[in-house]
């Protein structure tokens, strides 16, 4: 499995991040907190694109998930080796190819599981989740080990068609994926699989795909939002998310 080019493309979005650094089971994690009182027993876990928690667009969206109830931790799950932004930029010397095999579930999963140990630790009951490209496929694998109340995905990368969805239909956590027009991660094909496996109320515990027309890989976190479909893609995407958490989480 690989990734593609629109992986590492995008724009960096407008705004200030209100939330902080704190460090979960020893990873560092970003943590937006809402302002009103909120559930305690209750977390949801975002899961980043390859770009990880200190691009500002993963925090001002970790952000907005505060605003709407949640409380939204987001752990550096490259540790230390994110890709820079400046990936974006058409003259970067980034190598993909170079970072990836740096990055497989060896790595990864053991970050992330240090991290829900530390939130059950501080009384969490609850794990939402929200993965994005990357991050998703991290959503599948705690979905199929029932760590996890409700899986939020957009634009997955990363996933077997159809290993991935018949496994996941054998699981009991609702699920909700964002796609969209271009996805060579998630393709039409993909997501007409997806549907034939999942929907139609063959999935019990709740399905839903949304899809955004005029949008690219990667639009939720790092779509340029002066493209007016991409924009109505991003809202739409984040309202999706925000009502599928309230019903199941």
């Amino acid at each position: 499995m690989s990734l593609c080019k629109d992986c590492i493309s995008g724009v960096r979005h407008e705004g200030t991040p209100e939330g902080k650094w704190e460090v979960l089971g020893g990873i560092k994690t970003y943590v937006a907190t809402p302002e009103l009182d909120y559930p305690k027993d209750k977390v949801l876990l975002y899961l980043t694109d390859i770009f990880g928690p200190e691009l500002s667009n993963a925090q001002l969206l970790a952000d907005d998930f505060a605003r709407n109830g949640f409380k939204t931790v987001v752990p550096d799950i490259f540790n230390g080796d994110a890709v820079p932004a400046d990936a974006f930029n058409p003259d970067s010397k980034f190598s993909l190819q170079e970072w990836f095999p740096n990055h497989g579930n060896d790595q990864t999963r053991p970050i992330i599981d240090k991290v829900i140990a530390a939130l059950k630790e501080q009384g969490v009951k609850q794990i939402g989740t929200t993965g994005y490209c990357f991050g998703a496929r991290y959503v599948f694998d705690l979905a199929y080990e029932g760590l996890i109340t409700v899986s939020v995905v957009s634009h997955p990368s990363l996933l077997k068609n159809p290993e991935d969805l018949e496994k996941y239909s054998k699981t009991n956590i609702p699920l909700l994926i964002n796609s969209c027009t271009v996805d060579q991660q998630f393709p039409k094909e993909f997501q007409e699989k997806a549907d034939e496996i999942l929907g139609g109320g063959k999935f019990k515990p709740g399905y839903v795909r949304e899809h955004w027309e005029g949008c690219t890989h990667g639009f939720m976190v790092r779509g340029d939002l002066n493209d007016p479909k991409v924009k109505a893609g991003r809202e739409g995407g984040f309202k999706a998310s925000v009502e599928f958490l309230i019903k199941h989480l």
